[in-house]
């Protein structure tokens, strides 16, 4: 039987990545070879190009554990959509033990092995060890970190945060009209303009372009953070009008956001246009990642 499964997304899988097989072979091999060397464990790498593929090697878990080689944020998120899909109960299969707060179980621990040298990553955010043969020790070492994932009605899931208009492909900015409420407090009511707008559930989008946009946000403190940042004219005696940004911020449990016309967006570092109504909700200590 496996007992360890060590996950690599290759090139056509829909995780936001660019080039070949999403990274190099090398940590792979090293963390394998890391595993062996240091247990007994059967020790299996997988690579998955579609969601299909990252079903199969899910199948294993609880039994066994996972090691999700990662290039991008957008990798990981898009292991956790699968896992999430995987355990998500229908509502009408409901388990009386589920929290009140939560629509998923606990999902099993995973190990995160980063595959480049990003410093931004949402692996050292964590403080996640970064080399193969560190990552091996943790999983082996079984002592797991639980956090919070958001859950969204498109059927996806965001670890780290999704920023909302900005800046435009052509590089230069604009704003949108969109209605923004979390749980029962509006943000912005859909007639003024917007010029971006996050939702945080760690710090990836806290600050853009030198603009503090949501404070403190925590991975493992239950509730998501929300801002909107709106250009207002200051009127100035005798001089003329300057703009100005002004930050409005909540949060909560939840955030529904319905943009008037088509709004670029990017979740996880994954981009993408969002077209009508979305919500995200919180769901507290959900997902497990194993730590030194």
């Amino acid at each position: 039987m496996v007992d360890i499964v060590l996950l690599t997304l290759g090139e056509d899988a829909q995780c936001g990545c660019d080039g070949g097989a999403c990274g190099t072979r090398t940590p792979i091999l090293a963390c394998r070879d890391a595993l062996r060397t240091s247990s007994s464990h059967e020790v299996r790498t997988v690579v998955a190009h579609d969601d299909k593929e990252i079903d199969a090697a899910l199948r294993s878990l609880p039994e066994a554990r996972l090691i999700v080689a990662t290039a991008a944020d957008g990798q990981l998120r898009a292991v956790m959509r699968r896992l999430v899909r995987m355990y998500a109960p229908a509502p009408s299969k409901r388990p009386s033990d589920l929290p009140g707060d939560r629509t998923i179980p606990d999902l099993p621990p995973i190990g995160v092995l980063p595959l480049g040298p990003d410093a931004t990553d949402l692996a050292t955010r964590l403080g996640l060890p970064r080399s193969p043969a560190d990552v091996a020790a943790a999983v082996l070492g079984g002592k797991v970190r639980r956090l919070d994932l958001l859950r969204n009605d498109g059927g996806s899931v965001t670890l780290d945060g999704a920023l909302l208009g900005g800046v435009l492909a052509s590089g230069g900015t604009g704003t949108f009209l969109a209605r923004v409420e979390v749980d029962d407090h509006v943000l912005a009511d859909g007639t003024e303009p917007v010029l971006m707008s996050v939702v945080a559930n760690a710090e990836r989008y806290a600050t853009v372009d030198g603009l503090p946009l949501v404070t403190a946000p925590s991975i493992d403190d239950g509730v998501l953070d929300v801002a909107v940042a709106i250009p207002v004219a200051a009127r100035r005696l005798f001089r003329r009008p300057r703009v100005e940004i002004q930050v409005r911020r909540a949060h909560g449990r939840a955030v529904a956001i319905s943009p008037r016309a088509d709004l670029p967006f990017v979740d996880d570092g994954v981009e993408g246009t969002l077209t009508h109504k979305r919500s995200w909700w919180m769901e507290r200590a959900a997902w497990a990642v194993y730590v030194p």
